[in-house]
């Protein structure tokens, strides 16, 4: 057999054994079980202590505040959606929403102007539609058609 020859079956060789054992080594025993997933993915994710409340809970203390919204066009939109993840408090009133005021980053998420929203979500650059205020000066976020 030529030197060329057994020089690339080594390369090879080497090559293919190289890949064996860093596959060995790097890939997780329960990746494969439940299809290309880590199989323990799903008992650590369970585990969580969960962050987010739903609507539900929020409609116990501030069904006010929803029926008021359900007359709007955030009616669908998470009160965590802005207010941000709220499960402390739900469970204990005295601890504060992450997010009780509204900062301009929280209506820009959606509503600043990008090709890949859909046209039904209303839109504007805020370079061009700002004023001298921002967002909460001109739109009340619970109720956006009506003035502060």
């Amino acid at each position: 057999m030529p030197p060329q020859i057994s020089r690339l079956v080594l390369l090879t060789l080497g090559i293919v054994g190289s890949y064996a054992v860093a596959r060995k080594l790097l890939v997780p025993a329960t990746f494969g079980q439940y299809g290309w997933y880590r199989g323990a993915a799903l008992g650590e994710n369970a585990a969580r202590e969960p962050v987010f409340s739903g609507m539900k809970s929020c409609d116990e203390c501030h069904s006010d505040v929803l029926l008021n919204l359900g007359k709007y066009e955030h009616k669908t939109v998470s009160c965590e959606s802005c207010h941000g993840p709220s499960r402390a408090h739900a469970d204990d009133p005295d601890v504060k929403t992450p997010k009780g005021k509204f900062a301009d980053g929280d209506c820009l998420r959606c509503h600043q102007s990008s090709p890949s929203r859909p046209l039904w979500i209303k839109q504007v650059d805020p370079l061009e539609h700002y004023r001298s205020d921002r967002c909460t000066g001109c739109h009340v976020p619970h109720q956006p058609k009506e003035t502060p």
